[in-house]
């Protein structure tokens, strides 16, 4: 007997932690990945993935904006989504306001680099 494996969106522009961070999620789930916000939405319209793992810094729609759009949609405002972002160390980067995280929705916020057991154990927390 085999049990469906949850299936995890990850949206990082960011190829090799993508590359990473799908190697460990790979181990226990099913993984599709987008590299900006507009392509995280339209894949999980399309896939309906069980938790969505989003990064904020990115080009085209930030993460903060994707994770709003997310939780205002009846088909996607139920899904589970983890913020995996380096923002709080890289703020003076961006001209994304640190105000739009404190308004977010989102049922997780990891600091990058995260170890691969707590990245794990945060997941299965949300599934």
């Amino acid at each position: 007997m085999t049990d469906k494996q949850a299936k995890i969106l990850l949206v990082d522009d960011d190829p090799d932690l993508v590359e990473a961070t799908s190697i460990v999620l790979r181990t226990k789930y099913e993984v599709i990945t987008a590299t900006e916000g507009e392509e995280g939405i339209r894949k999980a319209r399309e896939e309906n993935p069980d938790l969505i793992i989003l990064d904020v810094i990115m080009p085209v729609k930030d993460g903060f904006t994707a994770a709003e759009q997310l939780k205002k949609d009846p088909q996607l405002s139920e899904i589970p989504i983890i913020m995996l972002t380096s923002y709080a160390e890289r703020k003076g980067e961006t001209n994304i306001p640190a105000s739009k995280g404190m308004t977010l929705e989102a049922e997780d916020y990891i600091e990058k680099p995260v170890k691969p057991d707590e990245l794990l154990k945060r997941v299965e927390e949300l599934l």
